[in-house]
């Protein structure tokens, strides 16, 4: 056994994968860079507490736009980097702002004469810093401006509303504005309408997992918590409903009285982390159906844009459009973590008429056809408490049953005349059928495919033994099972070929030789009893090895 050493931090951390703390982030930010699908990132290597994300490509002929502040958040903020949105990302350690120097060596390395603006959420010490490193840099005589996002509608009476996953939207109109040639003033000013104008709100079920903690369990089952930030602070308030339409209508009620009521909308939904892909699909889903459904021309995601490193939740931001953010948002970049924006409407649906593929035959007799019938459902009726008895050894009890509810099925339309009995193709083909719907589980399916693929066989005029070892491939081409494999396949098959080479009395003999072999195989390599130990193996039948000898049997001597 391979024994792996653990720190005492490791031991205490079960959900966060990772080698040594103190290069996490590090060797995360070297991560990102390689798997850029247009190579054009690079870490600024000045120092290793200073970590950098910037465009390879940039020539200081534009507005510089950067941003940044603690990771966690992936794919923000480096994800952003690249033509047509932020030229660098300065990467705090989890949760933290990035220190002033790397702020400022983050400046000076991508400032040129046009000037730098500088995109930060509204939290102190991202504001502090980058504000700081921000009346430096001008010291070195550079031109630098600073917008604070503050999307946050939760507290609508916080002087302070935080900077959340709207911070994406005003990333990729400064950055267009940018590409574009436009002046610092200028890209200044397109970030800030656009950071007025953004609104987010936020919902989790869970909270987030950090190095070296565990969770809080905060969020009662059947609970979610509206408004918590995307560090894990608590909400604004917990709503006792984890139901998707109802989490969508109360965040849609409280975005719409945040934004012009004629306002057409861009929303971006965010995943924060921990949220399933089909979840995210539902809640979009949700959206189109919401009070906000009319009012939407574009849509964003659903994607982790600024994430909270596992939080199980999401978040909706609203942008209020014009020409000038629609031609904006709708413009290339070449990043890792942007999506484009998609038309927003009703799903598209394309009506077809049901394929139904059922038996349709005209019932008739053939007195041998009938004995037959009679005598292999009447074996598996009678077997059904022995099959049980067998399968509670080695599966889950339930073969007879199964088998038995097929054979009563067939019975009673024997019974009622209502089989093919003269139409062998016919015949097997509606017994696959019945069987399909009437035995449930694999078992049902598996003997459906081989009478059906068997009838196919008889109709294309296949002699009988031919066509069921036709169905006996087909059965073990899509079951997976072979001989040797301690299934009804250890029974079928050697009967199978008996009776094309020796008859039917043959084939009786080798289905019985096939399934008393079955208890001397040490291992199933297919079916439940592939889960069973060899021990509870030893000395039994295969259950449907047995039934399979027993129709065998019960058609060669009467029953």
């Amino acid at each position: 056994m391979l024994c792996i050493p653990f720190t005492d931090s490791q031991e205490t951390m079960s959900r966060f994968f990772f080698d040594d703390r103190k290069s996490l982030i590090n060797d995360a930010v070297d991560g990102l860079i390689l798997t850029a699908r247009h190579q054009n990132l690079t870490r600024l290597d000045i120092d290793p507490a200073i970590r950098i994300v910037a465009r390879r490509d940039w020539d200081k002929s534009k507005v510089a736009v950067i941003s940044g502040g603690g990771s966690g958040h992936e794919p923000a903020h480096a994800g952003f980097v690249g033509k047509g949105m932020l030229t660098a990302a300065v990467c705090g350690d989890l949760f933290a702002s990035p220190s002033v120097d790397a702020v400022l060596n983050a400046i000076v390395a991508v400032t040129g004469d046009r000037g730098c603006l500088l995109i930060v959420k509204n939290y102190t010490g991202d504001r502090l810093n980058f504000g700081l490193a921000a009346e430096k840099a001008r010291r070195h005589g550079l031109k630098v401006e600073m917008v604070i996002v503050s999307d946050d509608v939760a507290l609508p009476d916080n002087k302070q509303p935080r900077g959340i996953a709207g911070t994406a939207l005003v990333h990729k109109i400064a950055g267009f504005a940018a590409e574009q040639g436009k002046s610092l003033s200028d890209v200044r000013a397109l970030a800030q309408q656009a950071s007025d104008a953004v609104k987010s709100l936020g919902v989790a079920l869970q909270t987030c997992s950090l190095p070296g903690s565990t969770e809080d369990g905060r969020i009662k089952q059947g609970e979610a918590e509206l408004g918590l930030g995307i560090h894990g602070e608590p909400g604004a308030s917990t709503i006792n409903t984890q139901n998707s339409r109802e989490i969508v209508a109360t965040l849609v009620e409280r975005l719409m009285a945040q934004v012009p009521a004629d306002a057409r909308l861009a929303v971006l939904i965010n995943n924060l982390g921990g949220t399933s892909a089909l979840e995210m699909a539902l809640l979009t889903r949700e959206l189109s159906r919401s009070a906000l459904k009319d009012r939407i021309d574009w849509l964003i995601g659903p994607a982790p844009l600024v994430s909270a490193l596992d939080m199980k939740g999401f978040s909706l931001s609203v942008l209020p459009l014009n020409d000038n953010v629609v031609q904006a948002l709708n413009a290339p970049v070449e990043t890792v973590g942007w999506l484009p924006p998609v038309a927003f409407g009703e799903p598209h649906a394309q009506s077809l008429p049901l394929v139904r593929d059922s038996v349709e035959a005209t019932p008739s007799d053939n007195p041998h056809v009938r004995t037959l019938l009679d005598r292999a459902t009447a074996a598996l009726i009678a077997l059904e408490a022995r099959l049980n008895a067998l399968d509670a050894k080695v599966g889950d009890g339930d073969t007879g049953s199964t088998f038995a509810e097929g054979a009563r099925d067939i019975a009673q339309k024997l019974a009622n005349n209502q089989l093919p009995l003269n139409d062998a193709a016919a015949l097997l083909q509606l017994i696959g059928e019945r069987l399909a719907t009437v035995m449930g589980g694999s078992s049902g399916v598996l003997m459906s495919i081989f009478f059906t693929a068997a009838g196919q066989k008889v109709a294309d005029s296949a002699a009988l033994p031919d066509a069921l070892l036709a169905g006996l491939a087909r059965m073990k081409h899509y079951g997976g099972a072979a001989p040797g494999d301690r299934t009804l396949i250890d029974a079928l098959q050697p009967a199978l070929e008996a009776l094309k080479n020796a008859g039917i009395a043959a084939a009786a003999q080798a289905a019985e030789q096939g399934a008393k072999a079955t208890a001397q195989m040490g291992k199933a390599r297919a079916g439940r009893s592939s889960y069973v130990g060899s021990d509870n193996l030893e000395g039994v039948e295969d259950p449907g090895a047995v039934a399979v000898a027993g129709v065998f049997k019960a058609i060669t001597q009467g029953g």
